[in-house]
């Protein structure tokens, strides 16, 4: 890796003039040689990454803003004061765990700024997290400038949220942030649309996030298939009979967590097509990684496949944002005369200022290095030593025959077995929530009325959803949970009970209570069901429904307000007002 960048232009030259941490236009110059009448660079050279850069910056921080807005919106009721798992309630049983202490091993164990505040007001502590890091992604996002003092923060602000999130944020985990670090400067400058001298060419970090840790992100459920690295492939081929003999895609589309309408269209592919999506699945996941190897034209050839594949996987289904975050390490592939036609022209644009470093650097000119630069060549060789040494274990479990997946190895994620399991569900099940207002819920004429969710399929009627990449968290869980019985997911016998209360806080996370502007049930249940996608052109189509169901039986019995307080007294989870 190179140590030193193209090198600063002379001291009248207004790069030198820049402040830290304004981005301004630079005066106009005359045309020159290798420029077009504009003024402007007519065509730049390859092997710098000053606009790369700016690409990488951008797109990490709108993944950040994207997950920082879905921490604001939804925390609160998850994880707050009366979530349905309060994370005052987990910190609490960490510290009992570590004798009651709040010491080293209990940071270690959960590394957040919460244990530093005061935990009367959670759901203030929460917003205040996510608020900041909306604010420092926003103004990265729109001026494409950082340093390692930002980029650590908004690393710091959200694994702060993921460490106390539990289940809810298994999915996905943040450790992609931390090689945002590596790329930009350290605490000298914020400016880097204008370029630091001493900022390495290419942002290796995010190069081998690209073929070995992004993958480490992607979405945890039987079809979904977003990872790009030999280990997911590896995960898939060693895991069910169906990535063998090519028929998952099969059943991908209807059996994902969050289909959207896109999905239920390409379920309804011919075989062939879906045997070709399974062989490029293979092909990108264990063959593609090792082009960023072999040379620029093939290193840019695997940042276009991945991020093609990855678009795919956008267009037909709802992960989140784990594809987006996906595609930001393959733009690491792409260099300065690659993107360059992205930029717009004119005077004292990005371009003109590229070119002219491009110019510096051919001359051999060196700026002399400053505390800054020695600062982030430290931090960076203190970061490289540490995620070799995390990584010992990730890839001996690689290598082993007993792969383990969808497991962290350290407190801090940085490095982890992440990746879509490598088995696919054959069949849909959802569990419906449903409340009466009958006093005898055994009753024969008692009426059922059910809820709806933001996104999980339930109405029949009802479109699939398009959110990505934002993410309804309490929708996903609910995909799990239709997989295991309520005893694994004491939550949602938490949901129920809040819906027992018709609690607003609950409710914001629902697309219909039934028992809106009247009393709230008296009995809430939960129903299972089997879930398929109707045929086009068939019947049920022809009747308005996206969807077909059949019941298989209780989720849960009914339950009243009464039968619960035991149960919500013994998990130290708030009693519900009714409303």
């Amino acid at each position: 890796m190179r140590s030193d960048g193209p090198a600063m232009a002379a001291p009248e030259d207004p790069l030198r003039k820049r402040k830290a941490g304004v981005v301004g236009p630079a005066p106009e110059s005359p045309p020159g040689p290798g420029r077009d009448p504009a003024g402007c660079p007519a065509r730049l050279r390859a092997g710098t990454f000053w606009l790369t850069r700016i690409m990488l910056l951008k797109a990490l921080a709108f993944v950040y803003f994207v997950a920082f807005l879905v921490a604001f919106h939804q925390n609160k009721q998850l994880i707050g004061d009366t979530g349905l798992l309060p994370c005052r309630v987990y910190l609490r049983s960490v510290q009992q765990h570590f004798r009651g202490q709040v010491s080293w091993e209990t940071v270690s164990y959960a590394p957040t700024v919460l244990w530093l505040l005061d935990w009367s007001h959670m759901d203030f502590n929460l917003d205040a997290l996510a608020l900041l890091g909306l604010g420092i992604s926003s103004f990265i996002l729109v001026s494409g400038c950082a340093n390692m003092v930002l980029m650590a923060a908004l690393w710091v602000l959200y694994m702060s949220l993921v460490n106390v999130g539990q289940i809810w944020m298994g999915v996905p985990a943040s450790g992609d942030g931390l090689p945002g670090d590596f790329p930009v400067p350290s605490l000298d400058s914020v400016s880097i649309a204008q370029g630091d001298p001493h900022v390495p060419d290419r942002p290796v970090g995010l190069s081998v996030a690209d073929f070995q840790n992004h993958a480490r992100s992607g979405p945890s459920g039987g079809g979904s298939h977003s990872s790009l690295s030999p280990r997911q492939g590896l995960i898939k081929i060693r895991g069910d009979q169906c990535w063998r003999d090519l028929t998952c895609m099969d059943f991908h589309y209807e059996t994902q967590p969050v289909p959207n309408p896109v999905a239920y269209f390409l379920h309804h592919s011919p075989w062939w097509f879906h045997r070709f999506e399974t062989l490029s699945n293979h092909f990108l996941e264990l063959v593609v990684p090792f082009f960023v190897f072999l040379g620029r034209q093939m290193c840019i050839l695997h940042g276009a496949l991945q991020i093609l594949f990855q678009m795919v996987l956008i267009i037909s289904g709802n992960l989140s944002f784990l594809n987006w975050l996906t595609i930001v390490p393959s733009l690491a592939c792409f260099d300065d005369a690659t993107l360059g036609f992205l930029f717009p022209s004119g005077p004292g644009c990005l371009k003109d200022q590229v070119l002219r470093m491009q110019e510096e650097e051919a001359r051999g000119a060196r700026a002399p290095r400053t505390h800054g630069s020695v600062a982030r060549h430290t931090v960076n060789l203190a970061l490289g030593v540490l995620v070799a040494w995390l990584s010992v274990p990730v890839v001996l479990n690689l290598l082993s025959p007993r792969q383990v997946m969808n497991s962290s190895f350290n407190p801090l994620r940085i490095v982890n077995t992440y990746g879509a399991f490598g088995s696919i569900t054959k069949e849909r099940t959802e569990v419906i929530l449903q409340g009466t207002a009958s006093p005898n819920a055994s009753a024969p004429d008692a009426k059922w009325e059910d809820y709806e969710f933001k996104c999980k399929p339930g109405d029949l009627k009802r479109r699939p959803c398009l959110i990505s990449p934002y993410h309804h968290r309490l929708d996903w869980l609910m995909w799990f949970a239709a997989f295991q019985t309520y005893e694994h997911n004491e939550w949602i016998i938490h949901l129920a009970g809040k819906l027992l209360a018709n609690d607003a806080q609950a409710l914001s996370l629902l697309a219909l209570n039934p028992f809106a502007g009247r009393a709230p049930p008296r009995w809430v249940r939960g129903e299972h069901y089997r879930y398929k996608f109707s045929r086009p052109g068939g019947t049920h189509a022809a009747e308005g429904k996206w969807w077909i169901r059949k019941r298989l039986g209780p989720y849960f019995p009914p339950l009243s307000f009464q039968d619960l307080k035991g149960y919500f007294r013994s998990r130290e989870w708030p009693y519900p007002k009714p409303e």
